[in-house]
């Protein structure tokens, strides 16, 4: 895991540039945070507001003075997202960004700019957000749990299909019913009388 911390003191131009170009790299890589731009989450200047945060995370890198914390960068990219795109990201991505964001930094305080060229070099296929929608073709996916066997159908199930295929509120079991395992899922007491 990344270190906690990242050293203070004063980046180089060099090391600042690289940085920057570090931040802006990853936060093109950041499937949450484009998809905010490309659906206009933060308005029509998302564009905008996510280059703003990429500035203003390299400017709290460079102007600070002393430690920068691991929670003090996720508490302050947590903030920003949420004031910039009205949304919270809780896939766990503002946490993993903030541990790259660190390395890189306690990279280019040694002059060490081997995670900006690594990012250089390897150019995503597609755009974060593509790739995030892409349908798989082959019918055996390894990794689905045994959970999802609802016959509804999922968004992706919605996007293929087209508008033809729309469930609307089906109507659900009066009684419990064990699933598979022998759980019993028990409604909440919020739905009921509603009907």
């Amino acid at each position: 895991m990344a270190p906690s911390t990242s050293g203070g003191g004063a980046l180089s131009a060099q090391a600042a540039a690289a940085l920057g170009e570090g931040i802006g790299l990853v936060f093109g890589r950041w499937t949450a945070l484009q998809m905010a731009v490309e659906n206009q989450w933060g308005g029509r200047d998302s564009r905008a507001k996510a280059n703003q945060l990429a500035e203003y995370i390299l400017s709290w890198f460079t102007n600070a003075k002393g430690e920068h914390y691991y929670e003090d960068l996720v508490d302050m990219m947590y903030d920003a997202v949420s004031e910039s795109f009205n949304a919270d990201f809780e896939d766990g991505s503002v946490e993993e960004i903030a541990e790259q964001l660190l390395i890189m930094h306690e990279e280019c305080m040694q002059s060490n700019y081997s995670s900006v060229e690594k990012l250089r070099n390897t150019r995503p296929q597609g755009n974060a957000v593509s790739q995030s929608r892409k349908i798989s073709v082959d019918g055996d996916d390894d990794s689905s749990d045994d959970d999802d066997d609802d016959d509804e159908p999922s968004m992706v199930d919605n996007e293929a299909g087209g508008a033809d295929k729309m469930v609307v509120d089906e109507p659900k079991p009066s009684k419990p019913v064990p699933d598979a395992d022998g759980w019993t899922v028990v409604p909440s007491r919020r739905g009921r009388g509603k009907n």
